[in-house]
């Protein structure tokens, strides 16, 4: 599902999402490498003509771990130990942006917005398509998560300082 549906089906927890990975400025997306195991690498992700892209170092591995296989995760960072500002996860498939006007359009729509502006022969650049996502968020220990599509939040309550107990439903949206 392309950014500005997901957002729109999500409401509230779209926006969330949003703010999540925009506010901080670098996101965490994991990929497969071609021997199955994981890669994690830091990107700055972008808003910009109701999607989320991932602008990408040329020729990096992360890209080409995307052209192999474009499923992926974007995690959003977490910046206390308290998690209380919240983390986000949406899990999707990277579409690669071909060359042309487009991709020019959103590189200088990254100039415009950041302090650097990709060249658009020199730039691996991918959408977001999402299929699932959820945020999770702890207050006074508890943990409080919210799934979409599912249209479902749930409170784990702290059991001690390494375990939290059942979920207990909140609302659904």
């Amino acid at each position: 599902m392309r950014w500005a549906a997901f957002e729109s089906d999500a409401g509230e927890l779209g926006a969330e999402i949003r703010r999540l990975l925009q506010t901080p400025g670098v996101v965490l997306v994991a990929t497969t490498r071609g021997d199955g195991t994981p890669r994690l690498s830091p990107v700055e992700p972008f808003f910009w003509d109701e999607e989320l892209w991932l602008p990408m170092m040329f020729a990096s591995r992360k890209a080409a771990d995307l052209e192999r296989d474009p499923r992926l995760l974007v995690h959003s960072i977490i910046t206390s130990k308290d998690g209380a500002e919240g983390e986000a996860k949406v899990r999707g498939t990277a579409v690669r942006e071909p060359s042309g006007d487009r991709t020019v359009a959103v590189c200088r729509a990254i100039g415009e917005a950041m302090p650097w502006e990709p060249e658009p022969d020199r730039v691996e650049l991918f959408r977001v398509d999402v299929e699932s996502a959820s945020t999770i968020r702890y207050l006074d220990g508890d943990q409080h998560v919210a799934l979409w599509p599912q249209g479902h939040r749930f409170v784990r309550r702290i059991t001690s300082a390494t375990s939290v107990g059942e979920p207990e439903d909140e609302t659904t949206f």
